[in-house]
């Protein structure tokens, strides 16, 4: 294998992070775009020719896909089908893939205190997280010896995250969006992912594995925390509960990720941990 690094998505918080890191990890790397301009390879993950040439072109060691759709049109094959077409042109040059997915493949029924691990059955309500375990499927299917790594909600970074933005806006006044108290999720910094996805790149696990923030946190919780961090009074952050809503939101994707700890040399940390009131860096 040779070591190099190809990122697809690569415009994305996690892609940007991974080709920031990558060279400290002794990897060359490549990052491909798609809607953002630039001077970065272009690539559309569900035209399957375009992406067989670019990847027979370059010939990497190692695939890490974080592209993906979060709504609209062209969700479905962008996360299912667009997945697999990258895992498999990845494999007719020997490359290793690892395919990023989301803890909103559940259900999110789990009793409180628990967390999703592995084995735990994916049965998503949301049509985005239907959408990113058909990808998942389809990435194991053309590849079985890829790594799908199920991550949670992303922060941190050279920029605001959509997340971030959304709480300082609340924060600020400018938006009336309220926070879930009653939905957790497991929070992980962009780069203690993208530090753990590098580590993993060199190794040899395949399947599905857990990889976000070691805690279990309310969104509104979580709101606090980067107000905080970012100099913003929390006290304008309102909590809603998402089971007074009429339909129903996954409420518990926490994720056990302790089978995936035991692979790194250094585990993502708590939010509260990395949320610091002079820890932000994205600029507020």
């Amino acid at each position: 294998m040779s070591a190099s690094l190809l990122v697809i998505g690569g415009t994305g918080t996690l892609g940007r992070a991974l080709a920031a890191r990558a060279p400290g990890a002794g990897l060359a790397v490549t990052a491909t775009r798609h809607r953002t301009p630039g001077e970065l390879p272009y690539l559309d993950v569900t035209n399957a020719s375009s992406v067989r040439s670019l990847i027979g072109k370059l010939r990497p060691g190692i695939v890490i896909t974080t592209a993906y759709q979060p709504r609209g049109p062209a969700m479905w094959e962008v996360n299912g089908e667009g997945a697999g077409h990258v895992a498999a042109a990845a494999r007719t040059v020997g490359a290793r893939t690892i395919h990023l997915s989301s803890d909103l493949v559940f259900d999110g029924g789990l009793e409180p205190g628990r967390a999703y691990a592995e084995d735990d059955p994916a049965e998503p309500v949301l049509a985005y997280g239907a959408s990113k375990l058909r990808g998942e499927r389809a990435v194991l299917a053309a590849d079985p010896t890829a790594l799908v790594v199920r991550t949670s909600l992303i922060y941190g970074g050279d920029r605001l995250t959509a997340t971030e933005r959304l709480v300082l806006d609340a924060a600020d006044g400018r938006s009336q969006t309220a926070f879930f108290s009653d939905e957790v999720r497991s929070p992980v910094e962009v780069g203690d992912l993208a530090g753990a996805l590098l580590e993993l790149a060199t190794g040899g696990r395949a399947g599905l594995l857990h990889l976000a923030g070691p805690e279990r946190i309310d969104r509104h919780s979580f709101a606090v925390l980067i107000a905080r961090a970012h100099g913003r009074d929390p006290s304008a952050l309102r909590a809603v509960r998402s089971a007074d809503l009429p339909q129903w939101r996954p409420r518990n994707c926490a994720l056990d990720s302790s089978v995936g700890y035991e692979l790194l040399r250094r585990p993502p940390r708590p939010a509260a941990e990395v949320l610091l009131p002079s820890a932000a860096q994205a600029p507020g």
